[in-house]
């Protein structure tokens, strides 16, 4: 049965910003639809959290997408809030990667997005309100050797949101990005850089805060891009 409870979705759910994500929009009594690929840690977080639900869903297929969302709104009823988490991409130069990896980084960070959108607008649209908020990386601004997979993906991904808000604000849907400039704090990465203290991370927690702090924003003053960096990264 349908919630009372506002809903949020936080595509692609990990230890990182995915889990702070759907704990802060529990903290603040939402209903949670938890969707990733693998539920083993959307389980864990649907057990821990009020009024969650798992939901297994590969966002680089269209269909599935579709499905997933659809399920969604039967079980939970209609989403006031998509923060979209998931990414992917290849580290390596052009002689390194395969078109593959090309096109599995496009699938998940661009495509992903645009279905996902699709399938709330006409929700949001009949309340004349809604929130989709993205999570990007400045890889969107540059390409590099070895990002010649991430990048184009994030590119593409920061230019499909623009569009989006462009579209959608007029329609009471707030459309914004987070750009994170900065290495995520998780422990895969605390493996790799030992050598780093905690202030060089970016806190998953307070990825989720600003993520919720556009959510919430008073319409007359809305944001489209913001940058989420460590206070001592260089930029």
């Amino acid at each position: 049965m349908p919630t009372t409870k506002p809903v949020s979705a936080i595509v692609g759910i990990g230890p990182g910003n995915g889990a702070a994500l759907a704990r802060r929009f529990a903290k603040e009594g939402y209903a949670v639809a938890l969707i990733a690929r693998r539920t083993e840690l959307s389980d864990q977080l649907a057990a821990e959290l009020a009024d969650a639900r798992a939901y297994a869903c590969d966002v680089r297929d269209p269909a599935a997408v579709a499905a997933t969302f659809a399920a969604i709104a039967k079980d939970m009823g209609p989403i006031d809030v998509v923060a979209y988490n998931a990414g992917a991409g290849t580290w390596g130069t052009v002689e390194d990667i395969t078109p593959e990896n090309f096109e599995n980084a496009w699938r998940t960070n661009a495509l992903g997005l645009l279905t996902v959108t699709q399938q709330v607008i006409p929700a949001m649209k009949a309340k004349g309100a809604g929130a989709i908020v993205v999570v990007g990386a400045t890889a969107s601004r540059r390409g590099m050797p070895k990002t010649v997979s991430f990048a184009p993906a994030k590119a593409a991904q920061r230019s499909l949101t623009e569009g989006l808000a462009k579209h959608l604000w007029p329609l009471g849907i707030h459309v914004a990005l987070v750009i994170l400039d900065g290495v995520v704090d998780l422990e895969r990465t605390r493996k790799a850089m030992p050598d780093k203290g905690d202030d060089f991370f970016i806190r998953p927690d307070d990825v989720a805060e600003t993520v919720w702090w556009l959510a919430r924003q008073p319409r007359s003053a809305w944001s489209f891009e913001v940058e989420a960096r460590p206070f001592g990264e260089k930029w």
